[in-house]
């Protein structure tokens, strides 16, 4: 299943670029990252069938161990791509969030979005070594 993130506005040479391609090369599943400008843009065509995840402060806060099983689920049940949405400052329109699949949330803070894709990247990484049977030191 690709997993496919899909962010508003540049990320450029940043300490956050940085994390996000460490963890680029990490994952072992197929991955394509999508910059997109703060406003329009064009979102290529997906594989079908998709899910659609906005992260969003609305969203559920899932454990990597409850990510992991979701994505596990999508991938065994035929799913051949996993869009991740990361909105512009002001995040989704209420449309958008209807249209989704799941709103997910990396808590009830506020995050910069460059941040928010480098945690996004870890935790993909995370949930993609955790299906592949590596130790999870928080696992039980």
């Amino acid at each position: 299943m690709l997993l496919h993130v899909i962010a508003r506005g540049k990320i450029a040479r940043s300490p956050e670029a940085e994390l996000v391609a460490r963890y680029e090369k990490r994952i072992a599943w197929p991955l394509r990252l999508t910059e997109l400008p703060e406003t329009g843009g064009r979102i290529p065509d997906p594989q079908t069938p998709l899910r659609t995840v906005l992260l969003d402060e609305k969203g559920r806060d899932l454990s990597s161990e409850a990510l992991a099983s979701q994505l596990e689920q999508w991938r065994d049940g035929g799913i051949r791509e996993c869009r991740f949405v990361i909105g512009a400052a002001d995040g989704h329109s209420e449309d958008e969030r209807q249209a989704a699949d799941m709103l997910l949330s990396f808590g009830k803070a506020t995050w910069p979005h460059l941040l928010v894709r480098a945690m996004l990247l870890e935790q993909l990484f995370r949930a993609t070594s955790i299906l592949a049977g590596h130790p999870y030191h928080r696992a039980g």
